[in-house]
């Protein structure tokens, strides 16, 4: 009976330190800053959220409407300022997942923001139940 109580308890200590490394690894001030979207049309503020990543739109190369939205009402609201980034939890070392709009079409994917380096960060989004996907490099200006 000892016995088993040491192998469960060893056991359980090996689950949680790697949970409690993939924590500390997703941290949000790795990615938190202003990137620059790999078109170099936009710039979007990336801060922590809770305990994920948000990303609102801080600078548009030509300063534009959100004229694709699925909703009329929101049609004529200006890109600078829109929330882009939204619900990213982490999912691994450096990776969250989470929301992600599109002003281009007006739709919210599912996607992944990635750690790819110091300077720069994969973003992308699927469509399909993920069969379709697509992501982008942006790189770190500030």
């Amino acid at each position: 009976m000892k016995l088993a109580r040491i192998m469960l308890l060893t056991a359980l200590c090996a689950f949680a330190v790697p949970a409690h490394a993939q924590e500390k690894n997703s941290d949000g001030a790795k990615v938190a800053g202003i990137w620059q979207s790999q078109s170099g049309i936009t710039r979007v503020k990336v801060t922590p959220c809770g305990v994920g990543l948000c990303a609102h739109v801080v600078w548009q190369r030509n300063p534009s409407k959100d004229v694709h939205n699925e909703d009329p009402a929101k049609r004529d609201r200006p890109i600078v300022g829109l929330q882009l980034v939204s619900n990213m939890k982490p999912v691994g070392a450096d990776e969250w997942s989470g929301s992600i709009y599109n002003y281009e079409d007006g739709k919210t994917y599912s996607g992944k923001v990635k750690v790819v380096s110091a300077s720069a960060i994969q973003i992308g989004g699927c469509v399909m139940g993920g069969m379709i996907c697509q992501s982008k490099t942006w790189t770190k200006i500030d």
